[in-house]
């Protein structure tokens, strides 16, 4: 049997570690590497790179996109995509986000990993049919998480949800590594049991279980897991794809990875985490195995943006009451996975508990959208006194939240024409206006620069 393995240190591992702050220069020079390692697909693009290239790198995301498809030839690229909520942290209407999807093929996507923050499918159905549409691989996901009413039948509910809709193929994502190797076997054996599609699997190393859980799970049949370059591997990240290779191999399992090429991979990344490190955006906590993470249930990326947070605004010394408040919050919201865009908002409002002096004395305007329904079905039920808090007499949106919208994508391109040169660029401002149109002028700027330097060196 062969065991598929997906590098993520161009997204999530980087987006873990260093809260998605790694600019193509850094990783332009190993970039055909990957096609020699024998990877099943390189995770790249989308959850926070498409803001992060905007607004903290001054990069094009589509523009970073294309520039790694011209030298990774042979390997399909990977993304995360949020469903009805794209890359940003709202929903949108079906245009965008079937135009997204199409601008994203055409840019050079392969497979687009597609979840629902609270595995409500009918948040992603556009974005699979879209995907389909195009031609690319739909992944569909099952958002993994602990609580009283997620257990082996729901789970196998939403395995054969995602078959009917047509997906090609299902990964189970645990986002904050709370999965045991137990829990792994029995959750893919009984979704090998229940759908006749390729099983992936997608944890972290925070709690230090990944390793054994992807053994287990891969005994279970699992067909493939995602791993990152050891250099950038551990702590908040996914496990070591070295390691990993080297398991598998030991117990029989095929890879189809090339460890010459992924010593390469790896001796060019060392240099590039020392300067992470000593430049302080490498922080040493996100590095170790936190298991009380198996208490709070907070992801990796959750947990690095919160630290940031918290150092920002100078309370560090809070990140453990903060930390016991977030299980408390989500029992109140009814129990959503911890996956952005709940992670952020879960995390947000235990920050805002505890910081303001009193529980829902500041109610996070993301937390009174989605207990009005306007992200779609809470997996559990929402505290009630919480609801007559944020709702009063307002009745609940019921139905699919993107069947409100109007459509917005000729509209926009409409009012923006003066500011946005393509429809990456409309699709840019979709999601992140403020930040889009800054990059937008700054674009310019440099452009024009770069143009009065040539006429004076001519």
């Amino acid at each position: 049997m062969k065991v598929n393995i997906t590098e993520t240190v161009l997204r999530d591992a980087n987006q873990s570690l260093i809260a998605t702050r790694m600019p193509f220069e850094d990783f332009e020079g190993i970039l055909e590497k990957f096609d020699d390692a024998g990877y099943y697909s390189l995770e790249c693009w989308g959850g926070a790179t498409f803001d992060s290239c905007l607004r903290f790198l001054n990069e094009d995301p589509w523009e970073r996109l294309r520039k790694i498809k011209s030298k990774v030839k042979k390997t399909k690229l990977q993304m995360l995509l949020r469903g009805q909520n794209l890359l940003g942290y709202k929903h949108y209407p079906d245009d965008v986000v079937r135009k997204f999807i199409q601008l994203s093929v055409d840019a050079g996507m392969d497979i687009i990993r597609v979840f629902d923050a609270l595995n409500d499918y009918r948040n992603i159905k556009a974005s699979v049919d879209e995907i389909i549409k195009q031609k690319a691989h739909a992944q569909g996901v099952i958002a993994y998480t602990l609580s009283p009413i997620h257990n082996l039948e729901n789970y196998a509910k939403l395995g054969k949800e995602l078959e009917n809709m047509g997906v090609s193929s299902i990964c189970v994502k645990d986002m904050a590594g709370i999965m045991g190797p137990k829990e792994a076997y029995d959750l893919i054996k009984t979704l090998k049991e229940t759908v006749k599609l390729p099983i992936f699997l997608h944890t972290h190393s925070t709690t230090g279980l990944g390793p054994i859980t992807y053994l287990k799970a891969v005994e279970a049949g699992c067909d493939g897991v995602d791993t990152a370059i050891s250099s950038f591997s551990g702590g908040t990240s996914q496990p070591a794809t070295e390691t990993l290779n080297y398991s598998f191999k030991q117990m029989g399992f095929e890879t189809g990875l090339n460890e010459k090429a992924l010593k390469e991979i790896n001796d060019f990344f060392k240099p590039v985490k020392d300067k992470y490190i000593n430049s302080g955006l490498l922080d040493s906590f996100v590095l170790g195995t936190d298991t009380d993470a198996l208490v709070y249930q907070v992801p990796g990326g959750m947990l690095s943006n919160l630290i940031s947070q918290l150092k920002q605004q100078n309370a560090m010394n809070r990140l453990e009451e903060v930390l016991e408040e977030t299980p408390r919050v989500r029992k109140d919201l009814g129990y959503p996975p911890l996956v952005t865009p709940m992670s952020q908002m879960v995390g947000t409002q235990a920050a805002a508990n505890v910081l303001s002096g009193g529980r829902y004395k500041v109610v996070m305007k993301e937390v009174k959208a989605y207990i009005k329904g306007e992200y779609g079905k809470a997996p559990g039920e929402v505290d009630q006194e919480l609801i007559k808090q944020v709702l009063g007499d307002e009745k609940p949106i019921t139905c699919r939240p993107a069947d409100l919208l109007e459509p917005t994508f000729e509209k926009t391109k409409a009012e923006i024409a003066g500011i946005a040169k393509t429809d990456e660029d409309i699709m840019s401002y979709i999601l992140f206006p403020q930040v889009a149109e800054k990059f937008f002028k700054e674009r310019e700027e440099r452009a024009a620069t770069k143009v009065s330097y040539t006429i004076v060196k001519v």
